[in-house]
Formats: structure tokens, sequence, C-alpha cells
């Protein structure tokens, strides 16, 4: 119902959830915050084949396969901190564009 909405009048949905199995399939563009700054953002399908903040990373390691042979090995979450200074950095870190369309927030020496 809401992406024939989103068609016939031409909407933008804002949704905010942790179900990333879900947003895949109802989301063009997603968002990915992390201590609430956005750190990621991409087309749908890029982000899942390509996450490069390994924030992004770790959420998208951690949506469950249900196929019981396989077994989901997580990597540890992240843990780096969105705050320069404790960093020992005077930048903030910067935005840069991995592919098109798709941004990742980092430090140069760090993505």
């Amino acid at each position: 119902m809401l992406e024939d909405l989103q068609a016939e009048l031409g909407l933008t949905y804002l949704f905010i959830a942790h179900d990333l199995s879900m947003v895949r399939h109802i989301s063009n563009r997603i968002g990915v915050m992390y201590r609430g700054k956005l750190v990621e953002v991409a087309p749908t399908e890029e982000l899942y084949r390509n996450p490069v903040h390994p924030y992004t990373q770790a959420l998208l390691a951690a949506i469950p396969v249900p196929d019981p042979t396989v077994r989901n090995v997580m990597p540890p979450i992240y843990s780096g901190d969105t705050d320069p200074s404790a960093r020992g950095r005077d930048e903030e870190p910067e935005w840069m564009e991995v592919s098109p369309g798709h941004f990742v927030s980092g430090y140069r020496d760090r993505i």
C-alpha cells in the first residue's frame, strides 16, 4: 500500500527502523546512523552489496540468515567514536563519495 501511494503521489517516506531485513524491501536509499550522526548513505542494493563504514558492516552482518546450516559470524560492533577530539583529531570526519550516490563519513586514512 505504501509503495502504491509513493508511486501514485510521488511521496517520500522517512522510516526509522532497526529491522534491516525489512528496510531493504521498502527503501530506495538507506542512511545509517551511529551515535546520533549519519555515517553512510547509499542506494539500497549498493549499501547491502558494499557497506563501507565499520558500523554499517557490523549491522548488516547481524541480519539472521534463515538457514540453520549457515552460521552467522558477526564482526565486533564498531566502537569508534564520532567525536574527533576523542581521537586526537581537530577535524570533523569528512563525507566521501565511494561510488556514485554512495557516501560515507570518515577519515581518509581509515576508509
